[in-house]
């Protein structure tokens, strides 16, 4: 059977046309839909094997390093161990206190707050290396209970949230990609911003702050808690360059992220709605106040004065009647006249 010397089929640059338009199909289903996560997590499944052989030679020689370690440097560490857990739990025995006592004030302002969070860790298996996002990828998913939102910390700070899950592992961003907003507010005077990545390590921008208002260099923001996806109360940055300019409406305000999404290794995943058993503590005791829409108690008439008779006196002797009779002051003075051996008051 003779074979044909040129084999017929589409061009190169047919095909090329058509991978190109199926990808970009792909993509905009991919980011506009969610028909394709079950692909995603079954693909991000598939690369879990390969992604932790990629990460095993990092963990071999961190594992040797310290199975080496001298003695002498183990001693010096637990020393310096030992002297910030008492610093820490100093602080902690007060943080108690201030805690219990804000559950307390909440109470009685007939206010909802819990406290507490559930917590896991996990530990990065890769870096994307794209320079204009910023996104890793942690080596627990659903199988763990991880969602996607979920709010994602280090040791000092906000690092970032969860974007997409697989079984395995869990892609998140970071709090410095350029496409994440978060909801902060400046703990000195409590307020409110949106913080931007700006695709710069350890960098954000807060944008729409006018050139009035109160913020100044070294300001402390936190998150507010606004959106429900963070939970409030944990730091994010410190405002680093505030430039304001007459001729904008808008101050231009840099802040630096008090957590390190480019050396962290370890991070915590936040379960911010996770019901926690409430704190006891001991009523405060509250005194009512009287209700001001209730109406007076009407007070009791005085008798009326009679003469020594015994009879009432006339109708132009009677007394007017009052409903309850003023206290004594300088210029009002209660005198009584006598006539005739009877006697009534005349308030003047």
């Amino acid at each position: 059977m003779k074979r044909p010397l040129f084999l017929l089929g589409p061009s190169a640059t047919l095909r090329a046309l058509v991978l190109g338009g199926l990808s970009v199909a792909l993509m905009t289903t991919d980011y506009r839909t969610p028909y394709l996560a079950g692909v995603r997590a079954t693909l991000l499944t598939v690369a879990y094997p390969l992604q932790f052989t990629v990460d095993l030679p990092v963990a071999v020689a961190s594992w040797v390093a310290e199975t080496l370690s001298s003695r002498q440097t183990l001693l010096e560490e637990n020393a310096s161990l030992k002297v910030q857990q008492m610093l820490l739990k100093a602080q902690l025995q007060r943080f108690v206190a201030l805690e219990t006592e804000n559950m307390r004030l909440r109470t009685l302002l007939e206010s909802s707050f819990r406290i507490g969070e559930r917590v896991l860790i996990a530990e990065l298996l890769a870096v994307d290396l794209d320079p204009f996002a910023r996104k890793i990828v942690i080596n627990k998913g659903s199988l763990q209970g991880v969602f996607p939102g979920q709010p994602l910390l280090d040791a000092d700070g906000v690092l970032g949230q969860i974007l997409h899950v697989a079984p395995l592992t869990s892609t998140a961003v970071l709090i410095t990609d350029p496409s994440h907003a978060l909801p902060v507010q400046v703990d000195r005077n409590g307020l409110r911003a949106i913080a931007v990545g700006s695709a710069q390590a350890n960098c954000l921008d807060l944008p729409y702050i006018l050139n009035g208002a109160d913020v100044r260099e070294g300001d402390v923001l936190v998150t507010s808690g606004m959106g429900g996806r963070f939970p409030p109360g944990y730091p994010v940055g410190k405002i680093t360059k505030v430039v304001r300019d007459a001729g904008q409406p808008f101050a231009q305000v840099v802040a630096e992220t008090t957590a390190h999404p480019e050396s962290s290794r370890q991070v915590l995943l936040v379960w911010p709605h996770e019901d926690v058993p409430p704190v006891s503590t001991d009523p405060m005791p509250v005194v009512e106040k009287p209700d001001k829409t209730s109406h007076p108690t009407t007070p009791t008439p005085p008798p009326t004065p009679t003469t020594n008779g015994g009879t009432p006196p006339s109708e132009g002797n009677s007394p007017k009647t009052q409903k309850a009779p003023p206290p004594p002051e300088k210029n009002t003075v209660n005198k009584i006249h006598r006539n005739g051996g009877g006697s009534h008051k005349r308030l003047q």
